[in-house]
C-alpha cells in the first residue's frame, strides 16, 4: 500500500519530464523552421535591396502556417527603402549610418515553454515567450 501511495505521488512528476522533452522538441522544430523561413526571406531581400511587401507577406504566411498562428501575431521591422551595394570607398554615409545594409527583426510568439505549468503553479501568461531573429544583410542590388 505504501508503494502505491508513493507511485501515485511520483508518477505525475515523472510524466512531466516526458512531456517537457516532447514540448522542447516541438519548440525546437518550430524555431528551426522559423529561422529557415526568415533566412530565405533575407536572401530574397538582399537581391531586391530591401524587404518588399511581397517578401514580407510571403514570409509571414509561411511562418503562420508553420506555427499555427495568425499573421497578425508575427512582428516585423525591416528596411523598406532600397539599399544599394557599396562599390568602393567608405561604407558609411555622412550621417554615420552604414550604407548598403538591410536591417530586419522578426518576432514570433511561443505559446508554451513548460509542460505541466499548472502543476508547478505557473500562470499561463508566464508560460509563454517570444522568439526573435534580428540582423543585418548586405544588399546585392547594383545601382
Amino acid at each position: 500500500m505504501k508503494q502505491l501511495i508513493v507511485l501515485s505521488a511520483v508518477l505525475p512528476l515523472m510524466l512531466v519530464f516526458l512531456l517537457q522533452f516532447t514540448l522542447d522538441q516541438k519548440n525546437a522544430y518550430n524555431i528551426s523552421q522559423f529561422q529557415e523561413i526568415v533566412y530565405t526571406a533575407r536572401e530574397e531581400a538582399r537581391q531586391e535591396g530591401c524587404f518588399t511587401k511581397d517578401i514580407e507577406s510571403r514570409m509571414k504566411k509561411q511562418v503562420a502556417e508553420s506555427f499555427g498562428i495568425s499573421e497578425d501575431e508575427i512582428g516585423m521591422e525591416a528596411t523598406r527603402t532600397i539599399q544599394y551595394r557599396v562599390q568602393s570607398g567608405s561604407g558609411f554615409d555622412p550621417n554615420g549610418h552604414q550604407r548598403g545594409m538591410i536591417y530586419y527583426k522578426v518576432t514570433v510568439p511561443i505559446e508554451r515553454l513548460m509542460a505541466g505549468h499548472r502543476l508547478f503553479g505557473i500562470k499561463a501568461s508566464d508560460n509563454q515567450g517570444t522568439y526573435i531573429v534580428e540582423g543585418y544583410a548586405a544588399s546585392e542590388r547594383l545601382p
